[in-house]
């Protein structure tokens, strides 16, 4: 049984990855943006992580435990670990300059440049206790500096896009909430498991798969859910309901629709009042949102609020 879930956790971790890649090779090839292209980067770095720190080490034992003595193994799988922080490393570099990136700040070459010379001081630091220090297990150090570093630049992140720098940031704050805190649930589920883990196999199953799936989540969440305002061609602010309509190519009708959305009335409600079937009121609407570049009612009525248009 174990078997079998290990198996279908490999299968999903790939898909999980390979999806995430894609969406945001999608992104960068619909918007043409270089915060794109560092999500793209993220997305390689911590899935290059995972297959090499985490699955990396299923296939260590699963070789090499015939061949190596125990001691040896245990070794061996902890050099390989430490060997794959780099990518963990570079995977938190490409999360901050997102979001440094996406709340429209700017940040310095000298920020980079700390950034990593912190973190491979600290790797070395780490590598020093493990090759040293017998009192505290290598597995255990391991796990202490990733849940320890994971949730700093997690927060920073967070912080970041929840608090958006004097620039234009590329998502609305209804989005920036979202994301902000999704990053921060994520963490957590992630460092969780790791807390209570120490040879369980079914809690470095469900590490495995919250790693994997918490890092699709911006990719994902920038696809379907996000209105990307630096792209959406938004009129100045405190003009007309009807040149808001007109900016956007928005028919007369699709105008009278776009008005009951945002009076709060359901696609049944606009269909009785306005006299037109329940079916053209949605076919409607999924023009309106193609047009206005948003993806929801929510986000719809959160533009024209914010532009004070009605």
């Amino acid at each position: 049984m174990l078997n079998w879930l290990g198996y279908l956790i490999f299968i999903l971790s790939v898909a999980m990855a390979a999806g995430g890649v894609v969406l945001s090779s999608r992104l960068r090839n619909r918007y043409h943006h270089e915060i794109f292209s560092t999500l793209i980067y993220f997305q390689v770095f911590i899935f290059t992580f995972g297959f090499y720190g985490i699955w990396g080490q299923v296939v260590i034992k699963a070789f090499l435990s015939t061949y190596i003595s125990t001691e040896q193994l245990v070794r061996f799988s902890d050099i390989s670990r430490l060997l794959g922080l780099p990518f963990l490393v570079f995977a938190w570099l490409m999360l901050l300059q997102f979001s440094f990136g996406i709340s429209g700040r700017k940040n310095s070459n000298w920020f980079v440049l700390v950034f990593l010379l912190l973190n491979f001081s600290i790797i070395i630091l780490v590598g020093y206790f493990i090759a040293k220090t017998t009192a505290l297990k290598p597995l255990s150090l391991l796990r202490y500096y990733f849940i320890s570093m994971h949730f700093l630049y997690s927060v920073l992140s967070s912080l970041l896009i929840l608090f958006p720098g004097k620039g234009k940031p590329i998502i609305h704050d209804y989005d920036s909430k979202r994301i902000g805190s999704g990053i921060l649930v994520i963490m957590v589920s992630q460092c969780i498991p790791l807390l209570f883990y120490s040879s369980q196999p079914y809690v470095a199953i469900i590490f495995t798969f919250a790693f994997f799936a918490g890092n699709t989540f911006l990719p994902i969440y920038l696809n379907y859910g996000t209105l990307f305002t630096v792209f959406t061609s938004v009129p100045d602010k405190n003009i007309s309901f009807e040149d808001f309509c007109k900016k956007f190519e928005v028919s007369p009708r699709e105008t009278d629709i776009v008005r009951e959305i945002c009076n709060g009335l359901s696609n049944k409600e606009i269909s009785e009042k306005l006299f037109i079937s329940l079916q053209t009121v949605k076919d409607h609407t999924h023009r309106i949102y193609t047009k206005i570049n948003v993806k929801s009612r929510v986000q719809l009525i959160y533009l024209v609020k914010e532009h004070k248009i009605l």
